[in-house]
């Protein structure tokens, strides 16, 4: 992968011009309010962009295009139940947490409940968050020590280091203005990727030509039902239901109970201006997701006219070839550009029949062009295996590795310095928001609760400082022995949070809408939902999603049962 002179000139000043955004909106009040809340002072427009800021890691730019590329837009799915989410936080959770003034979500609990169950609650935050966060630093470290060779503790060090500076300098305040400006890159750097994406395309060959080809080849499948001739497939991770009813709790648990997006909104200047920011966010989010994962789509169009790589990931192509599998790997590469050339040939002949309307000639092409992708699909088996073969610890998928490998092969030179620095920018706004979270949970959940010693606000404010850089170190050492994990750590944030978000909004589904229910039921239950959650995730039941459902779903159940038994056994005893 080529990276010019230029590129780092626009990589570093990119960055530079962050860093510097950030140190400059990094003053606040030296207090908790100002430090974690930004005086509570933000309008509705830096929440939804902060929000979104925090949502988009470099892990969605790198893997939708590649995923959509693959398997098509069915992961768009993924998000349907998002804005339903939206609206139940800004019904149920915004108004009670704005009117006790909190600075984490899990203080209303020891209102509600009790000190126990807060303190548990708090801590499967800090465990998910910080081991989640640390995955999110080394996901795209990966990916660059692949492309371009970096060091990997390099970039580690690089990736949370350069981060840390503005995040304990400024905490809110600077995490909330760095987000705006890394969005508007962000998606402005999309943008021009898929612009020239379309622009390298034949001559003739528009982007309508190319959704047609992306459509003929199964790749618009933007609803699925899951279900299959053996009936309704649990295990299919993106489809209309997992999307819709798994995807809503996971949202809701994730905007309504996870503090690092409760601490975006709660650093608004109103009630109004948080529900504004979190229901534009769910009117918004899902095209945006659409609009990225169309990016794969045009690219797939695009390979269908250019010689596509066998093996996306570079490093593990270059392996291979000096591997004692090179012979084999060459014969099947072979095979897969003879298999390109009548993909070629394919893709042309439907341009020409769509352009001349000759429907009959189009519906011929459109069977070859299908017959061609399961082709694929069996070539591209082979390839990994060989891969697999050539280095049995690899995970042998280079899905993660499409849009990066078009951005080093056939973008010009200081775009794909852009490009490399969304993938700093992604990662910063996820990162910095989740440090910020972590810390407030630490200062206000644990060290102000159980310090015996009363603190100065300036006090406080220092601590929570060492605590921001402090979790910052642990989220980076978190990325150098995930190194180990290897490339299935993409999908591994999603998964952890599986693990976690549904019992921790059970214990909120319970708090807000079953006022009998006493803190010793729903503690219990909490701990009996997560081992059963985790235990049905390492049985292969059902797909992670899913996981979501049933912790929310068996905390509220299990709660109820243990009041109920707890309410009998002490009548009983009063009789």
């Amino acid at each position: 992968m080529k990276f010019s002179p230029l590129d780092w000139l626009v990589l570093v000043t990119t960055l530079l011009i962050i860093i510097v955004y950030g140190i400059y909106k990094s003053r606040t009040s030296r207090n908790l309010e100002g430090y974690f809340l930004s005086d509570r002072k933000m309008p509705w427009w830096i929440i939804l962009l902060s929000i979104m800021g925090t949502q988009a890691s470099s892990i969605t730019f790198l893997t939708a295009p590649g995923q959509a590329y693959t398997d098509g837009m069915r992961f768009v799915q993924y998000y349907f139940g998002l804005p339903l989410a939206m609206v139940v936080v800004c019904i149920f959770f915004v108004p009670v947490f704005h009117r006790l003034k909190i600075f984490t979500a899990y203080e209303y609990l020891e209102q509600r409940f009790d000190l126990k169950t807060r303190t548990l609650t708090s801590f499967f935050f800090l465990l998910s968050r910080g081991l989640s966060t640390g995955i999110s630093i080394i996901a795209p470290s990966l990916v660059l020590h692949s492309m371009l060779g970096w060091d990997i503790t390099i970039t580690n060090l690089f990736m949370g280091g350069m981060l840390i500076i503005y995040t304990v300098s400024g905490g809110a305040r600077a995490v909330a203005y760095t987000q705006q400006l890394q969005f508007v890159i962000i998606y402005a750097a999309m943008f021009i990727a898929a612009w020239w994406a379309v622009k390298l395309l034949p001559e003739g060959v528009g982007i309508t030509d190319a959704l047609h080809i992306g459509g003929k080849s199964g790749k618009l499948n933007v609803i699925t039902s899951g279900i299959t001739e053996k009936g309704f497939d649990w295990k299919d991770r993106y489809n209309i239901w997992s999307g819709v009813i798994g995807g809503f709790f996971l949202a809701l648990s994730y905007f309504g109970t996870d503090q690092s997006q409760v601490g975006r909104y709660l650093t608004a200047k109103s009630e109004q201006e948080s529900k504004l920011g979190l229901l534009m966010n769910g009117l918004v989010k899902v095209p945006l997701q659409f609009g990225i994962l169309l990016i794969g789509i045009l690219l797939f169009a695009f390979y269908q006219f250019y010689q596509a790589p066998s093996y996306f990931n570079l490093s593990q192509e270059q392996a291979v070839k000096k591997s004692i599998y090179a012979t084999e790997y060459a014969a099947a590469d072979k095979q897969y550009q003879q298999l390109q050339q009548e993909k070629r040939k394919n893709a042309t002949e439907l341009v020409a029949a769509l352009k001349q309307h000759n429907e009959q000639a189009v519906d011929e092409v459109r069977d070859r062009i299908q017959a061609n992708e399961k082709q694929d699909k069996i070539a591209r088996t082979a390839i990994r295996n060989i891969i697999k073969k050539a280095n049995p610890d690899s995970d042998a998928n280079d899905t993660n590795y499409i849009f990066l490998r078009f951005v080093g092969d056939i973008l010009p030179n200081g775009l794909v310095g852009l490009i490399i620095a969304i993938i700093f920018l992604a990662s910063w706004g996820s990162i910095a928001a989740a440090l910020n979270s972590l810390a407030s949970c630490t200062m206000i959940d644990f060290h102000r609760k159980f310090s015996r010693r009363t603190l100065t606000p300036v006090q406080e404010y220092r601590w929570s400082k060492w605590y921001t850089f402090l979790w910052g170190i642990f989220c980076i050492a978190v990325a150098q022995f995930a190194y180990d994990l290897g490339n299935s750590l993409i999908e591994a944030v999603n998964i952890l949070g599986s693990w976690f978000y549904g019992t921790i909004l059970g214990i909120f589904l319970v708090a807000f809408f079953r006022k009998k229910t006493a803190g010793n039921a729903v503690f219990i239950a909490a701990i009996l939902t997560e081992v059963l959650v985790i235990s049905v995730y390492f049985l292969d039941l059902v797909s992670f999603l899913w996981l979501n459902v049933i912790g929310a779903v068996m905390v509220v159940v299990i709660s109820e049962i243990l009041q109920a038994t707890f309410s009998r056994l002490r009548m009983s005893s009063q009789a």
